[in-house]
């Protein structure tokens, strides 16, 4: 796979407001571009840009283990975009999102994903690699309740990772011993139970992710992001920030991978659990 680089992911204009998202809390919304329809991910919105930084780290990194993300891109929002809007929170939401946002490609049809609905699409060897990688990347929103997975085309896809690598909102608290800290949220992972050979995956996705292969992701993320004033803290420059992630990501992979063996045992606790009734509806 080619390496990233800052003007590998296409910049488009968001032409049209077309549907706000109620269901994600940051009230992304269906937008028409110059290239199409895209979801976008605000830069106003309450979890502010370290999200859509997130967002783009930890979307890439899965593309490049391998894992379907709908299309990345960067989307500028212009001057009045949006203004015939009525309702005064995406109002609100807009105009402190102009400039700068990030984009994923409408999947037409898509729907969430109900394992239990759905479960005979969990492809071999994809339940591993999501779970390593959530573990990774400590990603709280993979649950049952809100598993941030779509169905499209009988594939699944994964969507919504705003708020992984927590560890960025507090650099300066953020040591070695805390890097490589193992992630317990991990026990509410929506294919915990899943999971069939992690130290397979373990073995298969760490050898990828070195550090060259993480600098060019972080190569991927613009400067505007970086260098937000909510998103920049005591960085100097936009390097010195994809340095920092950078070092984070390849300290944690390098190990000794905690987060794995904490996978491993909290798998092996959901599986001794008697298991549960679903509730008969009337």
């Amino acid at each position: 796979m080619a390496p990233y680089s800052a003007g590998a992911l296409p910049r488009l204009t968001a032409l049209r407001y077309l549907q706000p998202l109620r269901e994600g809390g940051s009230l992304p919304a269906v937008v028409e571009s110059d290239n199409g329809m895209v979801v976008v991910k605000f830069r106003g919105a309450g979890q502010g840009p370290r999200a859509l930084i997130a967002e783009l780290i930890v979307g890439l990194i899965a593309r490049d283990i391998g894992l379907r993300v709908p299309d990345l891109s960067l989307v500028d929002v212009p001057p009045r975009f949006g203004a015939e809007q009525r309702d005064p929170e995406i109002r609100e939401l807009l105009d402190a999102s102009r400039g700068l946002n990030i984009g994923l490609r409408y999947l037409d049809g898509a729907f969430n994903f109900d394992g239990a609905a759905a479960g005979d699409l969990v492809e071999h060897g994809f339940a591993d690699a999501l779970v390593w990688l959530d573990a990774y990347v400590t990603n709280p929103d993979r649950t049952p309740r809100n598993p941030n997975l779509l169905v499209h085309e009988r594939k699944l896809w994964l969507i919504d990772h705003g708020s992984a690598l927590y560890a960025h909102h507090a650099w300066e608290t953020v040591d070695l011993a805390r890097t490589r800290t193992p992630f317990p949220l991990i026990r509410d992972h929506v294919l915990l139970a899943g999971a069939r050979d992690l130290a397979a995956a373990d073995h298969r996705i760490a050898a990828r992710l070195g550090p060259d292969r993480l600098a060019a992701i972080l190569d991927a993320v613009p400067d505007e992001l970086l260098m937000d004033p909510l998103a920049r803290g005591a960085f100097g420059s936009s390097d010195e920030a994809r340095a920092r992630y950078v070092r984070y990501l390849v300290e944690r992979v390098l190990g000794p991978r905690t987060f794995v063996a904490e996978a491993e045992r909290r798998r092996e606790e959901r599986r001794a659990r008697p298991a549960q009734r679903r509730p008969i509806r009337r």
